[in-house]
């Protein structure tokens, strides 16, 4: 029975992970949750009948394992959803309460149809906004594409109760959500230029790279800190105070959450690049419109399958 059960339930891991994930806002609860989930459908295969196919089985355990467990809880947010812009980018940056909850990004999950959009950064930070179960209802109606008379089994509910929650739902989005307009793929070619360029401004403490790669409404956020500045020229005062000398930063090319990003490495005393986190940019074909930095070291960078060590400098 155990091998039947992981022959057919285990490709289906990485797209309940990325499920999981637009519904807690972090990785690591979302690699919780599912193996929860697995452990849960284990225990219960034998009385599993059938009556539904065993994806939607898998997805109706893991979505109320995911309600269970954001009970009580409070939004993940980013800088940018805690107040306004900082107006003075020579000052320090300002601290953040201790206990609270901050979005993570996700590596790439590229096997799954339709990941990239659902997946931006901007969306996810968007739906911490809605209520547990109308987010839930939202990604299973809009993201996946399940019936409503599914979706209404899945989570105990009615149909005409999903229906509501899911018009409730689009409302309360279109308020918080922002405009994403013409946010290019990240394997195209105008994006891959911008990550060059964001690459090259670091690795050679070159600014006029980044203010070429910057449109002029870009913002930057530092994750874990309540600091973010809107517009280039605010942007840029900040990055002279952070990128130093040439040769102070090395960074490697990644995806995350479906957008172009860099793995960063700073030079430490001992003249090793040591993993400093992750710039996840916003790309259009006109600019970079927004970067977030997430500053979680190696244990981030290596979830991305990047060293924790940088290994060399970028080619270009």
């Amino acid at each position: 029975m155990t091998g039947d059960f992981t022959t057919l339930t285990e490709p289906f891991r990485r797209e309940l992970l990325a499920h999981c994930y637009r519904l807690l806002g972090t990785v690591d609860d979302a690699e919780d949750l599912v193996q929860e989930t697995y452990l849960r459908a284990w225990r219960s295969y034998e009385r599993f009948e059938g009556r539904s196919s065993l994806r939607v089985w898998l997805y109706r355990i893991a979505t109320n394992a995911c309600l269970t467990a954001l009970e009580g809880r409070a939004r993940r947010a980013l800088p940018s959803g805690l107040g306004g812009p900082a107006d003075d980018p020579d000052a320090s940056l300002e601290l953040a309460e201790p206990d609270l909850a901050w979005l993570q990004p996700i590596p790439d999950p590229a096997t799954i149809v339709a990941t990239h959009e659902s997946l931006r950064l901007a969306l996810i930070a968007s739906l911490q906004y809605l209520p547990p179960r109308q987010r839930a209802v939202l990604i299973l109606r809009e993201v996946l594409s399940f019936p409503a008379a599914e979706v209404a089994t899945m989570l105990g509910t009615t149909t005409a109760a999903v229906k509501s929650m899911l018009q409730r739902a689009r409302a309360h989005l279109d308020e918080v959500a922002p405009t994403q307009d013409n946010v290019t793929e990240p394997t195209e070619p105008s994006a891959q230029a911008l990550l060059d360029k964001y690459i090259a401004g670091f690795q050679n403490a070159d600014t006029a790279a980044l203010e070429q790669a910057l449109r002029a409404d870009a913002a930057i956020e530092m994750v874990g800190t309540r600091t973010w500045f809107a517009g280039r020229v605010t942007c840029l005062r900040y990055l002279t105070h952070v990128i130093g000398s040439p040769g102070d930063w090395r960074m490697i090319p990644t995806v995350a959450n479906g957008q172009p990003a860099a793995a960063a490495y700073h030079l430490g005393a001992d003249g090793i690049h040591r993993a400093f986190g992750l710039g996840v940019l916003t790309t259009t074909d006109n600019g970079i419109t927004h970067i977030h930095v997430f500053g979680g070291g190696p244990d981030l960078v290596t979830r991305f399958g990047l060293p924790p060590v940088s290994p060399g400098v970028r080619p270009g």
